[in-house]
């Protein structure tokens, strides 16, 4: 079985921040072939134009886990309803599908097909902080989890990592991914 594993970053960031280099690192070590793409553009360009060049840009199948921080997070839930193959798992940390906070977020959908995102994952997590400084939180997880089911784990961690945030670890992300 080729395990396959994509995580994107969140909102202006890029792959080597945070706790998304050593992820990398484990997963590869566990036999993972793991993408991870930088995308500049990532929630400043519409969902409406730029989810078709991520789609373009990765294959999906039943042995890709998807990870995404924050706007990475976000932007999952648009991939998984527009997938059309099922896929392995989806751990979203610090996501959410409404606006978090008054900044523009042209990653979200105006709305979403549930259905189809949990139709399109064997396990979604949704990971989200009860103080998160950019509204991130725990309420948005909830909201997430009563739509498309799955699992929500609440912690008391921040953003999970941010400018002012040190995370170079993740231990909990790394032991849900199979």
């Amino acid at each position: 079985m080729n395990r396959k594993a994509i995580i994107f970053h969140g909102t202006g960031a890029h792959p080597d921040v945070v706790w998304l280099p050593w992820l990398r690192e484990q997963l590869t070590k566990r036999g993972y072939t793991v993408e991870a793409p930088h995308y500049p553009t990532l929630n400043a360009e519409p969902i409406t134009t730029f989810l078709p060049k991520v789609l373009a840009g990765h294959t999906f199948d039943e042995n890709t886990v998807l990870i995404g921080h924050s706007g990475g997070a976000a932007l999952l839930l648009a991939i998984l309803q527009h997938i059309d193959t099922p896929v392995s798992q989806a751990v979203l940390v610090a996501g959410y599908s409404t606006k978090p906070n008054t900044d523009d977020e042209p990653v979200l959908q105006d709305d979403y097909d549930w259905a189809a995102i949990s139709a399109h994952v064997r396990d979604l997590y949704f990971i989200n902080s009860r103080n998160d400084p950019y509204g991130c939180d725990d309420r948005q997880g909830r909201v997430m989890f009563e739509r498309a089911g799955g699992t929500q784990i609440v912690r008391d961690d921040g953003h999970f990592g941010d400018e002012n945030q040190p995370y170079p670890t993740f231990e909990l992300v790394d032991r849900l991914i199979d």
